[in-house]
């Protein structure tokens, strides 16, 4: 009996031996598992932080560079309608406007086209063709901007100017008035919906097929059409997809440089006539950026950097806004 006891207690205390060390065991992975955690957690907001430091490192250079040119004309730049390097007078509403009309333009004609290609890759494309036709329209995107830049002065832009733009002069509506110089505002604006389709339509497919099938399905057994099943179904699920998608095709025609300066005529006037050449804030700083004078002159192609990138952050802060403001009406 003494002897059974006796074994009892020793494997009491084994077994309280081996709880304390697999509680230190467990203790010490723990503590490496924390220590762990903390350097992820330092390693990635280090990369966040850097993506901050390098966005405010490029908007403090930006206004230091820029101040002489604002603290000389003031609020003047910023309403100011000539742009003068002779005669040091700078103002931004030239570049400003041809920025947002050629902006615009692409938006224009981008959206419906990039909706309409999605759809079709999507919905009603064969599938033996799905694939070679959607990697060629995101090959059309790795296409360097100054191949469409040559692609619109020297093909282009003399069809335009022979075929397109007398018709539409011929409505005798005043952005169309002028004659037909092939180059111009407008053009500039073709230009670049040409470029930015293949972002939206890329990023619209790839939202539309996040949709999932039963819904489709269902709506299609409801007897729906596709056109009711892609304005019911497709397009309230991928709402901020979609609105994504625009927005990133805008940012980059906002910001598109070698191919506008080729095709919009880089004319320091404010014209009403589309046909009319202009200059935006890009193909102003690519134009002359290398020859300006370091008086004022440099300090006002940087203005008009801080500008644009002003102009680029409420896009995206507008962005922001439309899509929160999707998700909170889907949530509804």
């Amino acid at each position: 009996m003494s002897v059974s006891a006796s074994s009892t207690s020793v494997a009491a205390v084994n077994t309280a031996a081996m709880t304390r060390s697999a509680q230190r065991e467990l203790a010490q992975r723990v503590r490496r598992f924390a220590v762990q955690d903390r350097f992820f957690a330092w390693l990635t907001f280090s990369f966040a932080a850097l993506v901050l430091a390098g966005l405010l490192g490029i908007l403090v250079s930006l206004v230091i560079g820029a101040w002489p040119a604002l603290s000389e004309f003031g609020m003047e730049f910023f309403y100011g309608t000539k742009w003068s390097p002779s005669e040091d007078v700078y103002g931004a509403v030239i570049a400003v406007y041809g920025t947002l009309v050629t902006s615009a333009i692409a938006l224009l004609f981008a959206v419906p086209i990039s909706f309409g290609i999605a759809l079709f890759l999507t919905e009603t494309c064969p599938l033996w063709l799905r694939r070679p036709l959607g990697t060629a329209i995101e090959l059309l995107a790795g296409v360097p901007s100054i191949i469409y830049g040559f692609w619109g002065l020297f093909i282009f832009a003399p069809l335009f100017q022979e075929y397109v733009q007398p018709l539409l002069a011929g409505t005798g509506l005043p952005l169309f008035a002028g004659p037909p110089l092939g180059i111009g505002v407008f053009t500039a604006g073709i230009v670049l919906a040409l470029m930015v389709i293949p972002f939206i339509a890329s990023v619209m497919r790839d939202v539309f097929e996040t949709v999932p099938p039963v819904l489709k399905e269902s709506a299609y057994g409801l007897g729906c059409t596709t056109w009711e099943v892609v304005r019911n179904i497709v397009l309230p699920y991928t709402r901020i997809g979609v609105i994504g998608g625009i927005m990133l095709g805008l940012g980059r025609a906002l910001g598109e440089t070698m191919a506008v300066t080729f095709v919009i005529g880089n004319a320091n006037r404010l014209a009403s006539s589309l046909f009319a050449p202009g200059n935006s804030i890009a193909s102003t700083l690519a134009n002359e950026f290398a020859e300006a004078d370091a008086a004022l002159h440099i300090p006002a192609l940087f203005a008009l950097g801080l500008l644009l990138f002003v102009i680029t952050f409420i896009v995206l802060a507008i962005a922001k806004w439309l899509t929160r403001r999707s998700a909170v009406r889907a949530g509804r």
